[in-house]
């Protein structure tokens, strides 16, 4: 298949919220654990103390119920549209940018690389209130002082002030910084290897393939700064103290000291087994979503 045409920004736009809206509607439970076990420390005990993936859904399911698994999907549903959005179409307007920056007509795999970082980063200016807000209602602690998403933002504007809503911008931002990185960088090397597609099944598996493998690349990567992420913006401000976790690269040392390497791949498995497929599913949703607006304006 021939390279598709180019489209308008506000159509990359509309495909990656497409994308991202479906991904999170498959695989949000996975999440909700992925962050209950990354919040678990070493004092955890009974009912609050989770022995894998499985435990914790169990645990969750047992003693909240199942719909437990899709509280605080509001925040991630509102994210999701303007999240993958902007993954997509500021990696699509910084690969135009990097190629004429250095002169290139085609992706090569470090500019996949540095586009994928630089897209992340901007990524994560939108996402982090979200992220915020999402975590609180995930948290068995934190979600009794909440009565859902708005009742969150405003209790958290009120008590610990609005610039609290971008509380973990430096880990969220080395977060999907290597992220992006990872995923667009092995997607451009998946396809590289690849057979070319020559009808759309074969598109379809190629997408769903570098995507899965994209995904679970960039989850690998960048589990460590997640966890931290979740454990700083977890954290109320209280006036006068300063928060154990704080900053993203003395968090890592914290965690490690105290909970060993390993705690930083805490929540690894559901994140990957989210993110590997999930990663799959975006490539092919947005694939799809563009090629029907292309055919739509060819019409």
């Amino acid at each position: 298949m021939s390279d598709p045409k180019p489209l308008p920004f506000i159509y990359q736009f509309a495909a990656g919220a497409v994308a991202g809206v479906s991904e999170i509607l498959v695989m949000y439970p996975l999440d909700v654990v992925k962050t209950r076990v990354q919040l678990q420390t070493a004092s955890a005990t009974g009912q609050d103390a989770y022995n894998g993936m499985f435990d914790c859904f169990s645990k969750i399911i047992k003693n909240e119920g199942f719909s437990r698994l899709y509280r605080g999907i509001t925040a991630p549903i509102l994210m999701e549209a303007p999240k993958r959005a902007t993954k997509f179409a500021a990696n699509d307007e910084w690969g135009k940018f990097y190629r004429k920056a250095f002169g290139q007509e085609k992706m090569t795999q470090s500019l996949s690389v540095l586009t994928g970082a630089t897209a992340g980063a901007t990524e994560s200016f939108v996402v982090v209130p979200f992220e915020l807000v999402k975590i609180r209602l995930q948290d068995k602690a934190q979600a009794s002082k909440y009565n859902g998403m708005l009742d969150c933002v405003s209790k958290i504007i009120k008590h610990e002030g609005p610039l609290t809503l971008y509380q973990g911008l430096e880990s969220t931002m080395w977060r999907h910084i290597l992220w992006n990185a990872g995923y667009f960088g092995s997607i451009f090397q998946v396809r590289s290897l690849m057979p070319a597609a020559k009808d759309k099944s074969s598109q379809v598996w190629n997408d769903l393939l570098s995507g899965a493998i994209g995904g679970t690349i960039g989850t690998i990567i960048n589990t460590p700064m997640d966890v931290v992420k979740s454990r700083i913006q977890n954290s109320p401000k209280v006036p006068g103290q300063t928060p154990k976790y704080n900053w993203a690269w003395p968090a890592l040392g914290t965690v490690m000291k105290e909970e060993g390497f390993a705690a930083l791949y805490k929540g690894f498995l559901p994140k990957v087994l989210r993110l590997g497929p999930g990663g799959g599913i975006l490539l092919v949703v947005f694939t799809g979503v563009m090629d029907f607006f292309r055919k739509m304006k060819q019409e």
